[in-house]
């Protein structure tokens, strides 16, 4: 409505103008050589118009035909780049598609026309690394880095490469080359990776810490606890009071991490503050009962009798009385003092467990009470038992078990091992094992030392090291009851 009002505005004052032009008396008077011209004001401006108008036209002819060498080469180009774009249109499909022959086809394409696109130099990569050529995907992305735009690119795809190529070394220097540029996350994670390998666990805390905000909280405050965890096993026998600050920081950001709760509740105790230590563990056992967390509190104050531990032990039970490691808990520590009596009773509800069988674990305890009671045969027995019984809970991480929890897995991975279950198919590596034969090259993590108390040679031997060879089928409950399958393991 306004553009309206401002054109009918405009025409009235043109129409005014012309009027008011045309009402006015005399002329214009132009002479030519021996002839004389007179105009009327209004035929005067008409001409002075028209005079302005022959002249545009006149040079717009004049810079067209000066001109007409760019424009030609301005629409060739423009062509060019049409078909260019197209090129990478169906490029990028194909890859998407896993149509690698046409994806090349397209990258040829498209690097004719318009070569120095971004998009044309990430698909001669990409299509060079489905296929294989390794050469040309390192020169493509080595191109890239000639550019500012591209640069963050390239220094990506060669990073994976290298990582494919086995080449660690050049792979962390890209990723560092890019993390000093601005951080991106993958090479954030490389250099965490890193740092994490070579158990430099101040470095990987402080690299975390400074890419916070581009992670999730929670994995930000898991993966800060998982390395305050580590820096408190490797400070625990130096700088006990340094590690008792890191593990309680930890338990701040990660209540569950076991781990964290055994070093501060051994460290706790270590300084003095027993209430305060059992009280620490009581509380972490309550929702994760572990047997880690069962031994420091059991062996809280170091010159207890075991009597005493088993006092302790019982007083853990009744935390989480529903826990098979508490029956365990107190069945070990009945064990050490010989009321064996009471380890036998601890244990039968988990030998007598409507639709379930005995663990590993309970089968060697009941074969260490039975070791202690003297009688080879129902040792035997149990020791059978143990060989077909359901695995234990165990640290997991990467297909491998191991004993003790580490920050890194075996391939190099921050906070792998998990507290579960193992499948069957799994195998049990030792701890020396372990980093011998799973874990990188790199990888070194600081043992930690043990809450445990040294046990005697025969106190919970492992169920792969004493298994027999052949050992038969699990019995069940009744045959033992009446003694028919140790007749057959003597015989």
């Amino acid at each position: 409505m306004l553009r309206l009002l401002v054109f009918l505005f405009g025409l009235a004052a043109a129409t005014a103008g012309l009027s008011w032009l045309a009402d006015q008396p005399g002329g214009l008077t132009a002479t030519w050589g021996a002839r004389t011209y007179t105009a009327t004001p209004l035929v005067a401006f008409g001409g002075a118009l028209a005079l302005a108008a022959a002249a545009l036209v006149a040079f717009w002819l004049l810079w067209l035909v000066l001109g007409a060498p760019g424009l030609i080469a301005e629409a060739i180009r423009w062509r060019r780049r049409e078909k260019g774009m197209a090129a990478l249109t169906r490029g990028l499909v194909a890859v998407g598609a896993g149509d690698w022959r046409e994806a090349q086809k397209c990258a040829r394409e498209a690097e004719r026309h318009v070569g120095d696109e971004p998009l044309a130099r990430l698909l001669r990569a990409q299509t060079a690394q489905a296929s294989g050529d390794r050469a040309t995907a390192v020169s493509a992305f080595n191109d890239m880095l000639a550019h500012e735009e591209t640069l963050a690119l390239g220094l990506r795809g060669l990073h994976l490469e290298a990582r494919r190529a086995g080449e660690g070394e050049a792979a962390l220097m890209f990723a560092r080359r890019a993390y000093e540029r601005g951080a991106p996350p993958w090479a954030a994670q490389a250099v965490l990776d890193d740092f994490a390998q070579r158990a430099d666990w101040a470095n990987a805390l402080a690299t975390v810490e400074a890419n916070a905000a581009s992670l999730d909280k929670p994995t930000a405050a898991r993966w800060r606890a998982v390395l305050l965890t580590a820096l408190a096993q490797s400070k625990a026998e130096r700088e006990p009071a340094r590690a008792l600050f890191h593990a309680r920081e930890a338990l701040e950001l990660a209540p569950t991490l076991t781990p964290a709760a055994a070093i501060a509740g051994r460290l706790t105790a270590a300084s003095g503050e027993l209430k305060k230590a059992a009280r620490l563990l009581e509380n972490a056992y309550r929702t994760s009962p572990h047997p880690d967390l069962a031994e420091v509190y059991v062996r809280l104050r170091p010159g207890d009798s075991a009597v005493d531990r088993l006092t302790r032990a019982k007083a853990l039970a009744r935390v989480a009385p529903l826990a098979a490691e508490s029956a365990l808990a107190v069945a070990h520590a009945a064990l050490e003092a010989q009321d064996l009596a009471q380890a036998r009773q601890t244990l039968a509800p988990l030998l007598d467990a409507a639709g379930l069988r005995p663990t590993a674990r309970v089968c060697l305890a009941m074969a260490e009470i039975e070791d202690a009671a003297g009688d080879a045969g129902a040792v035997r027995e149990w020791l059978a038992r143990a060989a077909r019984a359901p695995r234990d809970k165990a640290w997991v991480a990467d297909g491998v078990i191991c004993d003790t929890w580490a920050p890194v897995g075996p391939r190099g991975a921050l906070d792998a091992f998990v507290w579960r279950t193992p499948e069957e198919r799994l195998t049990a590596l030792p701890p020396l094992e372990l980093s011998a034969a799973a874990a990188p090259p790199q990888l070194s993590v600081a043992p930690s030392p043990s809450p445990r108390a040294a046990p005697s040679p025969r106190l919970a031997p492992r169920a792969d090291a004493i298994m027999p060879a052949s050992a038969p089928d699990d019995p069940g409950p009744e045959r033992r009851k009446t003694g028919e399958f140790r007749d057959v393991v003597m015989d």
